[in-house]
């Protein structure tokens, strides 16, 4: 711990720097050390900003071919459609594969999922955690604790255009919708053209769900929802036993953000692979 300076008054109710006057001489203040480095850290703090910005920049890469690419989306045999063309609204769609219908223009420019992924970037921007990611790896605003901000100055959220931070709240709403859409996506994988059936895919698209409705849930704006208002948590013993749960998974919220990149991307990959016809879903139930 620092010393701490001593007053005047300290100095005098201990008889302490004292003259025979009784006046108290000045305490010299010491000059602070004069350090030219930016840093005193010696370990290797960049290495998580830049693994940071890999792994964003290879899941953006391959999210990005993929929503352009509006091929190899969906097997009909199974009924599989994976979570980046859905819900598959374009009128360019495969009919079987459009569960909502269709009515977004077919333009290559235009995603076949394009009413659902903007309020997905949006979530995934806006959340808490990401902003710390993209903050201190693509901003190196600051990039490491004890490492100086890159900016000369610092104002927050308060300005454009981060005060959009603030819609955070409501893209939650919008991510429950199209989690709603993705679970209903997995359950009808169950019934495929041969009837009632489970495979390999179908434990990928339920993997996949399960993990999304964690991240969702464990969204700091779904803690606030289920009781941030609230000034007694007796009077609302269910709420408040909710606010448990969601509060145990959101001191995980960092995890499931990086395990839900993964499994959107496993999701993705293995639809693709089978409509493409690379590999052979396996079959446990019919």
């Amino acid at each position: 711990m620092c010393a701490a300076v001593r007053t005047e008054a300290d100095l005098s109710n201990r008889g302490e720097g004292m003259t025979t006057t009784g006046a108290v001489p000045a305490v010299a203040a010491k000059p602070r050390a004069a350090i030219g480095e930016k840093t005193l850290r010696r370990d290797r703090w960049w290495v998580a900003p830049a693994l940071t910005v890999t792994g964003l920049v290879a899941w953006l890469a391959y999210g990005m071919v993929r929503v352009f690419s509006q091929a190899n989306y969906y097997v009909a045999e199974h009924h599989y459609l994976t979570p980046f063309y859905s819900p598959c609204t374009s009128t360019g769609c495969l009919p079987e594969a459009a569960h909502f219908g269709r009515f977004t223009p077919d333009h290559p420019l235009v995603p076949y999922a394009a009413l659902s992924l903007p309020f997905l970037l949006l979530f995934r921007l806006t959340c808490y955690y990401y902003r710390k990611a993209y903050y201190r790896s693509f901003w190196l605003s600051p990039p490491a604790c004890a490492v100086p901000d890159r900016r000369p100055r610092y104002t927050g959220e308060t300005r454009f255009p981060l005060v959009f931070q603030n819609l955070h709240r409501y893209a939650f709403y919008a991510a429950v919708l199209i989690s709603l859409v993705n679970t209903y996506d997995a359950v009808i994988a169950f019934d495929g053209e041969r009837g009632l059936g489970i495979g390999l895919g179908n434990l990928v698209l339920a993997t996949n769900v399960v993990m999304l409705w964690i991240y969702t849930l464990s969204c700091h704006s779904c803690r606030h929802v289920f009781a941030g208002r609230l000034r007694t948590f007796s009077q609302h013993p269910v709420r408040y036993r909710w606010w448990l749960l969601v509060s145990k998974l959101n001191t995980r919220h960092m995890e499931w953000a990086w395990i839900t990149l993964g499994t959107l991307a496993l999701t993705d990959a293995y639809v693709m692979s089978v409509s493409a016809g690379w590999i052979t879903d396996l079959r446990f139930v019919n």
